[in-house]
């Protein structure tokens, strides 16, 4: 079931709902340059499990609003907070990739964990900026040519083999965004972290990270997990950014035994 969610005058998320009626709820928060369909080998098994698993489009990104502005890890988590707030959810298991993981991590230092009682890190942009060289280039490339910008990706993104439907279908994700959004992410994880959020978060939470991610090296992963209480780090052996995909079965069962 799809339907909106005002966040603020004028702008609209889009959420996918699967199994409202579910016993256990998760929300996904999704990474860049993606769109809640990245999570759609989660959205075809839990629920048969009885979760109710909710997915979340970002401002600017899949079947959201496209504003011009408003893609900081503070407004971000501003919107994560009006639709758990609109929604009325509570005891929810918040799970975020990549930069969505940064975005979870704001939320839960800016809003005290509201509503949310265990979280999940999968391939967080944690803890600190990403580096420049990376940002930068991507930044330009989004500006000039970003059809082979998101082409590129993929490479950058899987350790396992993917086929090229898959690739595509990566490819046409990302080609849903906004111009404008794809950039301003790369700006605010250029120019911001969470390091400073990691330590007020006191729920259970559960750090997946792929031991290949070149992306966010594993080591970052590690420091994460020392930087927040009652946290769990498992390796992922045979995945890159993307666990959730390379190694969805293995996923699947670790974040339903956790939730």
């Amino acid at each position: 079931m799809g339907y909106f969610v005002t966040v603020e005058p004028g702008v609209n998320v889009f959420i996918e709902d699967i199994n409202p009626k579910g016993n256990k709820t998760i929300l996904f928060i999704h990474g860049w340059p993606l769109n809640h369909n990245q999570f759609e080998y989660q959205f075809n098994f839990l629920p048969t499990l009885g979760y109710r698993c909710i997915g979340m489009d970002w401002r600017g990104y899949g079947n959201s609003d496209k504003p011009f502005s408003g893609y900081s890890f503070d407004r971000l988590a501003d919107d994560v907070h009006m639709v758990i707030e609109t929604l009325q959810l509570t005891n929810i298991t918040l799970a975020g990739h990549s930069t969505g993981g940064s975005i979870s991590i704001r939320y839960m230092a800016r809003y005290k964990g509201y509503g949310v009682s265990k979280l999940v890190l999968i391939d967080a942009a944690s803890p600190s900026s990403v580096p420049k060289e990376f940002t930068n280039k991507i930044i330009e490339d989004t500006n000039h040519d970003r059809p082979q910008m998101l082409q590129d990706q993929p490479g950058t993104f899987f350790f396992q083999y993917i086929s090229e439907p898959k690739s595509d279908w990566f490819v046409l994700m990302g080609l849903q965004a906004a111009n404008w959004a794809t950039s301003a992410i790369m700006v605010t994880l250029r120019d911001e972290n969470v390091y400073n959020d990691l330590g007020q978060i006191d729920v259970p939470t559960l750090i997946i990270h792929g031991i290949h991610d070149k992306v966010v090296p594993f080591t970052q992963a590690v420091e994460t997990n020392k930087l927040i209480k009652n946290s769990k780090l498992v390796p992922f052996q045979y995945s890159g950014h993307c666990a959730f995909l390379e190694e969805s079965d293995r996923f699947n069962q670790l974040l339903s035994s956790f939730a």
